[in-house]
């Protein structure tokens, strides 16, 4: 069982902090119920010694969040969603080659991950992703919590119906695309499905289609072959036409050799594939928090005043890296964050007061933004019954504009690893007003 921090006050902390925020830096309450989890585990048929093999995917405690930061969240994924739906920031943004675009409608894009820092003058967009990892595993991390004795008003955002919301949202975008044809078989595709990190949610996902009646495969994308005009995979000696793809690629582009199936049936429209490379060049190509960030590139596109000023204000100023700027950006690295345009997990991501010379020349030959450092708040946490800190972002996971889901991830470092004592997700609890 959980055991609970009853200490009696919280340290000292200035006025102007919210309660949330009192909390993650003071409260050191473990709110994991292990025991529930690993029961969780066992009776979904999942990986039993998951806990040992990933110790660090679950960290012991929750997050808590003001209902102010959870307001300015929402808004800023709500003008962000209409700005991409217009058609003028597609023509001015899309950065995808001409035979990538096609000519059909669009899925939506499952999981669409928004990934914030809170800042000292509220949340701040570091960055989107449109195969945000984690979501069926912070489900299940919601429902093994025992509630923090410090704040018994508080509760986390859709903790029931949870998985019924993301089955719903995969049918939605099968009828977006096919109408009322029946949804028969979906492969959960990724490189090497196996090897990765969280291959236990893609198990979590296959579970779900199963038990709703659809043939769910999770498959090696250079397995997949076209034929008959289908997209296909062989089990066992037998073809499957595969009808929806639930994409986990970090080939935003599918412009690996081993993805040529993929590609073309995703230009061909030969299944559905969410999400997909206009998806990604539309929300998470990073290039875009320049014109996001930007007010000039705002008024171009049209965007109202106040929509501008919600971007303006969480998004922070973030540029490409142009080698005619190499001198002022070198002066003023300590004050900037250098991301791959095209980069996920913090890899080949540099705190600009961390890089050298020698890393300095490959971020110039190499396709980077630099955004603005905003550093991660803290979160107060037992490891090894001492009190320390680690640091934290909030991902929201979306579906059309809407938030589904919350979730921290505590790490140590430059970015999140899964590989610090006492990190990993984190439930998000909203307090009451």
């Amino acid at each position: 069982m959980p055991t609970l921090d009853n200490s009696p006050n919280l340290p000292p902390q200035p006025a102007q902090l919210s309660r949330a925020e009192l909390l993650n830096r003071g409260c050191f309450c473990v709110t994991l119920n292990t025991r529930q989890l690993q029961a969780q585990l066992a009776a979904d048929q999942l990986a039993q010694d998951l806990l040992l093999t990933h110790p660090h995917l679950f960290s012991p405690t929750s997050v808590f969040i003001s209902p102010r930061h959870y307001q300015q969240i929402q808004s800023v994924i709500a003008v962000i969603t209409r700005l991409v739906n217009q058609p003028v920031f597609a023509q001015q943004v899309l950065h995808l080659p001409a035979d990538n675009s096609p000519s059909v409608a669009q899925p939506l894009g499952v999981f669409m991950g928004y990934d914030f820092h809170l800042g000292a003058d509220g949340p701040k967009l570091i960055e989107i992703n449109t195969n945000a990892g984690g979501a069926f595993l912070n489900a299940l991390l919601v429902d093994a919590q025992s509630q923090c004795c410090r704040a018994p008003d508080s509760e986390t955002l859709n903790r029931q119906g949870l998985h019924q919301q993301f089955y719903a949202m995969f049918q939605h975008e099968w009828q977006l695309m096919r109408g009322d044809q029946a949804l028969k078989t979906l492969a959960i595709v990724d490189a090497q499905p196996e090897q990765q990190y969280l291959y236990p949610e893609f198990k979590m996902a296959q579970q779900l289609f199963v038990r709703h009646g659809i043939n769910a495969i999770i498959a090696d994308a250079s397995e997949l072959f076209i034929e008959d005009q289908r997209l296909c995979v062989r089990r066992d000696g037998i073809i499957h036409p595969i009808d929806l793809v639930y994409n986990r690629l970090t080939d935003f582009a599918l412009s690996d050799h081993n993805h040529q199936a993929l590609h073309r049936a995703y230009t061909e429209n030969l299944a559905v594939i969410t999400p997909n490379p206009a998806l990604h060049a539309c929300f998470a190509d990073k290039r875009n928090l320049a014109v996001l960030s930007n007010a000039h590139c705002l008024n171009a596109l049209g965007v109202s005043d106040a929509d501008s000023a919600v971007l303006l204000h969480a998004i922070p100023a973030t540029r490409l890296v142009q080698p005619e700027d190499s001198e002022a950006l070198w002066a003023e690295r300590k004050q900037l964050f250098f991301k791959p345009w095209a980069g996920f997990g913090g890899r080949a991501a540099y705190r600009g007061d961390k890089i050298t010379r020698r890393i300095w020349q490959e971020i110039l030959q190499g396709r980077y933004i630099a955004q603005q450092l905003i550093p991660p708040s803290e979160r107060g946490i037992l490891v090894d019954e001492q009190e320390t800190s680690l640091k934290m972002d909030i991902r929201a996971y979306v579906y059309d504009g809407v938030i589904q889901l919350l979730a921290a991830r505590l790490y140590q470092g430059q970015t999140t690893n899964f590989r610090t004592p006492g990190g990993g997700f984190a439930p998000v609890y909203l307090m009451s007003p």
